[in-house]
């Protein structure tokens, strides 16, 4: 008998971006070395490149001033290290990488003293969504896969300036069918990391060895969006979807909602800080107070 022909259908081609967490304020603290866990990235990326030589698989690097793209498998070149032992993939990967954090540090050398506390997750997302317009999705399925470190690691405060645009980008996202997966390496969940996949339809986990971190990495975000229909993966449980007011950063079940700009505050103002719109005196607190609560 004939074999059957084989017929490549769109689920089979994945297009997979990958946003690392290289702030070095969360590495230097961690009991997993930064060294480490790149092996355990690039031999993950070298899976979901042999799954089908049709993957494509972009990886950006996620400083505290600055994020850029650091790989295209599309334009990865054949070099390789000068002992030729060093695969291509690892040989770009880690020269781009390497530039990329001397520029992250010459950057913050040059603003402020302080710097961010938080990873540029914002812009990172902005890019990798911009990316994604960029193919033709009609050709493969993309997603989103989030590697960080003790992002948003202080309960469920919010304490990065670009809160609005994270969750533009998670919104965006969603409207996309974009799923987004979150790594997560912490002591802690991430409440906010959990809202951005259970949002878009993705997978949050948190390793709990992180020497194994390659197998989880592998046997759960490198699984095509097809093959999600009928595997059992881990599900978030307990999501916590309440809000962060703008004005305390803090948690809050009820607050104050700007209609101009849907900022949130916990207390009533006479005027938005983020948009500077100037709320009405007639309205009483019941009907300005509005539930939080999902």
């Amino acid at each position: 008998m004939a074999p059957a022909p084989s017929k490549l259908y769109a689920d089979d081609v994945s297009l997979l971006m990958v946003l690392l967490d290289t702030n070095p304020l969360f590495w230097t603290s961690s009991y997993l070395p930064f060294s480490n866990f790149l092996s355990h990235v690039l031999s993950f990326l070298n899976s979901i490149l042999l799954l089908n030589q049709l993957n494509q698989v972009v990886v950006i690097a996620t400083g505290y001033n600055h994020c850029d793209y650091v790989f295209d498998s599309s334009l990865a070149t054949n070099q390789g290290s000068e002992n030729g032992r060093m695969p291509a993939l690892c040989y770009d990967l880690l020269q781009k990488l390497e530039e990329f954090l001397v520029k992250d540090e010459q950057l913050h050398k040059e603003g402020s003293e302080k710097g961010l506390a938080s990873s540029l997750l914002s812009g990172s997302l902005s890019m990798a969504l911009c990316c994604i317009l960029f193919y033709d999705l009609d050709i493969c399925t993309a997603s989103l896969c989030l590697i960080f470190r003790r992002f948003f690691d202080q309960g469920h405060s919010i304490h990065n300036p670009g809160y609005v645009a994270i969750m533009n980008s998670i919104f965006s996202a969603q409207r996309s069918m974009v799923p987004i997966d979150s790594c997560y390496i912490g002591s802690n969940n991430s409440a906010f990391l959990q809202q951005a996949s259970y949002i878009t339809g993705g997978v949050y986990l948190k390793p709990q060895q992180l020497d194994g971190l390659f197998q989880y990495l592998s046997t759960v975000f490198a699984t095509d969006l097809h093959s999600r229909t009928f595997l059992q993966l881990p599900k978030s449980v307990g999501v916590d979807f309440r809000a962060s007011c703008f004005c305390h950063k803090k948690t809050i079940d009820m607050g104050y909602i700007c209609s101009v700009c849907l900022s949130i505050f916990c207390k009533h103002h006479k005027k938005c800080s983020t948009c500077g719109s100037v709320f009405g005196q007639a309205q009483s607190d019941n009907e300005s107070a509005s539930n939080l609560k999902r």
